[in-house]
């Protein structure tokens, strides 16, 4: 029986290239609030029978999740034989542990809901921490992407002589993937941060690559402030105006605006809605549900 996919509002174009390329149906939800603020949710679409994948990504998940997940117990109660969860951006992967008295350890508390709502869960570089997978956190079966070859590929086919280019010890794996995927140097930059915003990076003396373009290539683009300060140290070392991809376009409060003088262009997956999406990521995820790829 063919799967039936559900998108929560805002990811309406990722579950239709999604539906198109694992020739399911696309169906809808309705959403709205009643006057004191309850959430109203009404699947379009009979899960009776069938696998149904719930698409959300969880850029803003405090006010996406309590419609997920009502959205998925309504499935599991009209007869769903699995309700999954694809994420293409996992939110609640940063505080993953009490770093002070009296914190929430939120990365556990989130995948423990998870983990009691879905049966499945699909995603795509997840930014783990002290946690070497996802399974340390979630009990139900995952599915782990990454998406570095499709970053390569794309700045194969649009950046002349690129010089790959890593904002901190984090991206060395990312850097070192891509530049051996498409034959070019890479570097990896040293970052010390003292706040979400604050950030001071040191980098090797780069001038033998003045004929490259370099191309900053992260996993998240969030406050933005990394990528800007990477972006200056490369113009004080005299090499071209950089390139900038990521999978995860978040551009937190003000960031695109900052950043994109600072840049000849910025590229992102279609993981988080955004008008830098150039790169598709829902032929990645097809494969890894008509396959039954997991961790």
């Amino acid at each position: 029986m063919r799967r039936l996919i559900l998108p929560l509002p805002g990811n309406e174009a990722f579950a239709a290239a999604l539906a198109s390329a694992t020739d399911a149906e696309l169906g809808r939800l309705e959403t709205r609030q009643f006057p004191d603020g309850e959430s109203y949710v009404r699947l379009h679409g009979d899960p009776a029978g069938r696998a149904v994948d719930l698409v959300c990504t969880l850029a803003k998940p405090d006010a996406q999740f309590l419609p997920l997940v009502f959205a998925a117990d309504a499935a599991r109660d009209l007869g769903a034989t699995e309700v999954n969860l694809v994420a293409p951006y996992l939110a609640y992967m940063r505080q993953d542990k009490r770093f002070n008295d009296g914190e929430s350890v939120t990365s556990l508390s989130f995948a423990r809901l998870v983990s009691s709502t879905f049966d499945r869960l699909l995603t795509v570089d997840p930014h783990l921490h002290r946690h070497p997978t996802l399974a340390a956190l979630y009990t139900i079966s995952t599915t782990t992407l990454h998406a570095a070859p499709q970053l390569a590929d794309w700045i194969a086919a649009n950046v002349e002589a690129p010089l790959i280019v890593g904002p901190d010890e984090e991206s060395e794996q990312w850097a070192a993937a891509i530049a051996s995927r498409i034959d070019a140097p890479h570097a990896v930059l040293t970052k010390t941060r003292h706040g979400d915003r604050n950030v001071d990076i040191e980098m090797h003396d780069l001038s033998a690559w003045r004929d490259r373009t370099p191309v900053l290539v992260d996993d998240i683009a969030s406050s933005g402030r990394t990528l800007a300060v990477a972006a200056r140290k490369l113009a004080e070392q005299g090499l071209g105006k950089p390139e900038c991809v990521v999978v995860h376009a978040l551009f937190a409060d003000d960031a695109w605006n900052e950043l994109q003088p600072l840049f000849t262009r910025i590229t992102s997956t279609d993981a988080v809605p955004h008008p830098s999406n150039r790169i598709a990521l829902a032929p990645q995820f097809a494969n890894a549900l008509l396959n039954d790829v997991r961790d």
